[in-house]
């Protein structure tokens, strides 16, 4: 599912809301989210699952093509772990 049938199916389950508004909403979850995660922040969503980031620690890397070492710097990456409701309702318990 992409954000456009996100969107379209939260419109169409709440006929009360104009796609417009339920596009804003939308926008604004994932802006937040964002936007804590920029802080280094954690967003947890019960049942869900929690968004943290995580640093990554300065190594060499290898260039696939040419097989030449490369010096890749630390960084930040985004890291999801799903929650236990999330998790029992994928293995269909």
């Amino acid at each position: 599912m992409i954000r456009s049938e996100l969107i379209q199916k939260i419109a169409d389950e709440n006929p009360h809301l104009t796609q417009r508004h339920v596009e804003r909403i939308v926008n604004t979850v994932f802006e937040e989210i964002i936007e804590a995660l920029s802080h280094g922040d954690r967003v947890e969503l019960r049942g869900f699952g929690a968004f943290s980031v995580k640093s990554r620690d300065a190594r060499v890397g290898r260039n696939p093509r040419t097989g030449e070492s490369v010096q890749v710097e630390d960084k930040k990456v985004p890291f999801f772990k799903t929650g236990k409701l999330l998790r029992d309702r994928l293995n269909g318990r």
